[in-house]
């Protein structure tokens, strides 16, 4: 009885393992995440917050930089987003590109949104990109895949990542203010290294479009107050 009660237990643990693993030992490195010439990208991080990572490629040639964001939404109707700053560390100026899901069977919604001041304002971005698609991905997560024109000549970026509230009707909640969402940023090296930026660190780069003769490429968090 005690041998049978023991391989009971062992193989109660095992499907216990085996049901909470997807989600625990999850890696960038184990993502089969493509970019749109369907090639592996470049580099891929585990990013420190929020369980996100990013997949990447720099083409000095063109001066872009293709990505794949990937992250899954806090609940059910929630979304994700990926967010640019070309002219400021602030929140006002934002760039995102925003995803969320559209129901069971259908690719999720990916949408741009010029932030200014505190309102959310889908429309037009200030640069350059293209490839831009959702796709949803195993566990519940989601990519965001989207080419962008960089600066010619810039060496780094600061990142900004963000998980949000529900979408209703389109109209895109506010998220939480937690450490993790308020810590989600860090600088991103081009050619492959990165450090957390807790606070919004900054790298010197060769940006062409950037304010007050700053020679930053910057990303903002993506607070999306109403």
């Amino acid at each position: 009885m005690a041998s049978r009660s023991s391989l009971l237990l062992i193989l109660t643990a095992a499907c216990f393992v085996s049901i909470i693993s997807p989600a625990t030992s999850q890696t960038c490195s184990t993502q089969n995440v493509l970019s749109a010439e369907k090639t592996p990208f470049q580099t891929c991080l585990d990013l420190p917050e929020l369980e996100s990572y990013l997949h990447y490629t720099y083409n000095a040639t063109n001066s872009s930089l293709s990505v794949a964001f990937v992250a899954a939404p806090s609940r059910s109707d929630g979304w994700i987003a990926w967010a640019i700053n070309p002219t400021a560390t602030t929140m006002s100026g934002s760039q995102a590109f925003l995803a969320y899901g559209s129901g069971a069977g259908a690719p999720p919604v990916v949408k741009t949104y010029n932030i200014t001041g505190y309102n959310l304002t889908e429309g037009r971005l200030a640069f350059d990109f293209w490839n831009l698609r959702a796709e949803a991905l195993n566990g519940g997560r989601i990519a965001i895949f989207a080419t962008v024109k960089v600066p010619a000549g810039a060496g780094s970026v600061n990142q900004v990542w963000q998980i949000g509230g529900n979408v209703t009707n389109g109209r895109v909640g506010v998220h939480p203010f937690s450490p993790p969402n308020l810590n989600s940023r860090a600088v991103l090296n081009l050619t492959g290294t990165t450090s957390t930026g807790g606070g919004g660190s900054k790298t010197p780069g060769n940006a062409g479009w950037m304010v007050a003769n700053t020679e930053l490429w910057t990303t903002t968090a993506l607070l999306l107050v109403y």
